[in-house]
């Protein structure tokens, strides 16, 4: 008996549903348009890079080369911090002026493994991260002895071991699945407002809503 009343009540109202979905299709075509290309995704690059003081800047050794190594490790993961840090953006920005970049869209994460440590860096266009990663190498091999005062006056020694290569990045799941999502709440705003528009209507449609309102039918006329 329930779902019959529901089928009624779906077959009245179905304009009600459709429309919201229809609407939220058409609004999110240019979103399916786009999948081939990166937008949403944006671009990222990495590279890995090794640094030490100069050597002439380091204690005696006498033969143990450990305090290299562990100097080596060190300065890597202050590197870490200073790439991510407000200076190291505004090195950038000095870097890359007059190339139209706009860093309020650059995301720079760095992490190390002991000596070893790599840079991340996330941006819309390819072309300008292209240009940023190339301006972030050159920071961190020339820029370094200014911010720490323990290098001695002298840049430490960087090594990039991996060049920085920019491929495009996926988009966020919900980024991928928005469509999907905008089509589920549109098809549920519209059974919502079929609900809403039979329980807002008077008019008795059948059988079924004169029982409802405890009144007997005596007779009835076929649609034919």
């Amino acid at each position: 008996m329930e779902l019959r009343l529901i089928w009624r009540m779906l077959r009245r109202r179905w304009w009600l549903i459709v429309v919201p979905v229809v609407v939220a299709i058409v609004l999110t075509i240019p979103q399916f348009l786009n999948r081939g290309s990166a937008v949403s995704g944006g671009f990222g690059a990495s590279f890995k890079y090794s640094a030490a003081q100069e050597t002439s800047n380091l204690p005696n050794r006498d033969g143990d080369f450990q305090d290299v190594w562990l100097s080596s490790e060190y300065v890597v993961n202050a590197f870490t911090d200073w790439v991510k840090s407000s200076t190291f953006r505004a090195e950038l920005a000095t870097a890359t002026l007059g190339e139209d970049i706009d860093l309020s869209l650059l995301d720079i994460q760095a992490d190390n493994d002991r000596s070893i440590g790599q840079v991340f860096l996330s941006y819309p266009d390819s072309d300008q991260l292209e240009a940023i990663a190339a301006a972030a190498i050159t920071i961190l091999r020339t820029r370094n002895q200014v911010y720490f005062p323990h290098l001695g006056g002298e840049p430490a020694m960087v090594t990039i071991l991996d060049a920085p290569l920019v491929v495009p990045q996926q988009p966020s799941l919900p980024n991928r699945f928005g469509p999907l999502i905008q089509w589920g709440v549109a098809l549920l705003g519209g059974l919502l407002l079929a609900v809403l528009a039979e329980y807002l209507d008077p008019m008795l449609h059948d059988q079924d809503d004169l029982k409802a309102l405890g009144l007997r039918v005596l007779s009835s006329v076929p649609r034919r």
